[in-house]
């Protein structure tokens, strides 16, 4: 249980931060990059599924959490503007 929400915490971080630097943005703070990050994957996962791909492992997880960022950061963008 423990070891699961780390290992969320972790993916969520490294996902939340990295979508803040290819949206050259500066990011949101932590707690916002974790959330941005564990919300992308969950979208990311949705996306891929769609698409009839798959990731797993690690490297997997944080790839899909990232492309699933990166998509929330440009609706909330848009709908900012709006």
């Amino acid at each position: 249980m423990l070891g699961g929400l780390i290992y969320w915490i972790i993916v969520g971080l490294i996902a939340g931060l990295v979508a803040g630097k290819i949206m050259k943005g500066g990011g949101y703070g932590i707690a916002a990059d974790i959330l941005l990050g564990i919300a992308g994957a969950i979208v990311g996962g949705w996306i891929f599924s769609l698409l009839g791909l798959s990731a797993g492992g690690l490297i997997g997880t944080i790839v899909v959490a990232i492309v699933g960022a990166v998509f929330l950061i440009w609706v909330a963008r848009k709908i900012q503007k709006a």
